[in-house]
């Protein structure tokens, strides 16, 4: 009897978010060529990321952008959609509900049998041998593997100053400004480990290299006691048995490649302090750890991330070497023939 229960509510939820939709920017069917990657963008009030972001994947090799907005009220929609490499698509539901839904949909509408790009307005995804090789090089090496996905660790970027010395500072500012990262309180667990919250997600999945890791915790973790995921599968094939994002760092059905990448996450870039307060008084947050940062921030206006644990960013081979990402001989050798 509860099974059914839940099957109605489930049906009953999708049939609101369906009818929630709203398609007001873009091609309904756009044409990505089966060597495009399709990015995918969650997104509510990203005004203040827009130009770097677009200019950053821009400059990667991506052609395709769909936006899912969560009810923006800023001018985010008006910016985008003079952007004619850009799909726009609305649902204001809330968020905490049907983030699964949200990040769901453009896979399913427009990256059937593509490899679609999860990321964030606030996040830098990069990967050894970028600069020589391209997204279309590293799409060749995981298409030459038999890998449906990529996994990806989040690295917090920060600024030598306090948080609040730095709260007006622009998207571009700050993408120079915070150089910084701490990855000496990380807790590890092996992909397939019981002890990952979400581990009956991941129980079809394959890895190709068993030195990938889920993580946790990390600088936020230290600072604000957040108890915060740092694993994505950013990088998708939304083929035959693919889930795509039914949690917002993974997908379902597939098969994670040797190497992982880094996404350099910009999380404390703007006014973190009024972003947090004014998304807890809307009620969109959909994690239990923004309201524990939102708390600190609010208690402590000069709160940093910065310690003697922080290093300075240079480059993602040191990652590597750190520990932190994961090499493999195999995409070395691929890079040297790159190279060639």
């Amino acid at each position: 009897m509860r099974r059914l229960w839940q099957r109605g509510a489930e049906r009953r939820r999708r049939s609101r978010f369906a009818h929630s939709l709203r398609h007001l920017h873009g091609a309904r069917t756009p044409d990505i060529a089966r060597d495009q990657v399709l990015a995918i963008v969650l997104v509510r009030n990203g005004s203040y990321y827009i130009d770097r972001f677009l200019a950053y994947y821009r400059a990667l090799g991506i052609k395709h952008f769909a936006f899912i907005d969560n009810g923006s009220t800023d001018d985010t929609i008006a910016r985008l959609c003079a952007e004619k490499d850009v799909i726009i698509d609305q649902s204001s539901l809330p968020l905490a509900e049907y983030e699964d839904l949200l990040r769901q949909f453009p896979a399913q509408t427009y990256g059937q049998d593509r490899w679609c790009l999860y990321i964030d307005m606030d996040e830098i995804f990069d990967f050894e041998g970028r600069t020589r090789i391209g997204l279309k090089g590293l799409i060749s090496y995981l298409e030459e593997q038999g890998a449906t996905a990529m996994t990806a660790q989040m690295l917090e970027m920060f600024p030598k100053a306090p948080l609040n010395a730095v709260a007006d500072y622009s998207y571009a500012t700050a993408l120079d400004e915070f150089s910084y990262f701490d990855i000496s309180s990380l807790r590890r667990y092996d992909y397939h480990s019981a002890e990952i919250p979400f581990a009956a997600l991941l129980r079809n999945n394959e890895v190709s290299n068993n030195d990938i890791q889920f993580m946790f915790g990390g600088v936020r973790g230290k600072v604000f006691g957040e108890n915060c995921c740092l694993t994505k599968h950013p990088l998708v094939f939304n083929g035959a048995g693919v889930t795509p994002a039914p949690h917002p760092h993974l997908s379902m059905g597939v098969r994670c490649a040797d190497i992982s990448g880094v996404i350099k996450h910009y999380k404390f870039a703007g006014n973190t302090a009024a972003r947090d307060a004014a998304s807890l008084s809307a009620g969109v947050l959909a994690h239990g750890e923004d309201a524990a940062r939102a708390a600190v921030l609010s208690e402590d206006p000069d709160v940093t991330l910065f310690s003697l644990d922080a290093r300075r960013w240079n480059r993602v081979e040191l990652l590597i070497r750190a520990g932190f990402l994961v090499g493999s001989d195999q995409y070395k050798d691929y890079l040297t023939k790159a190279q060639v």
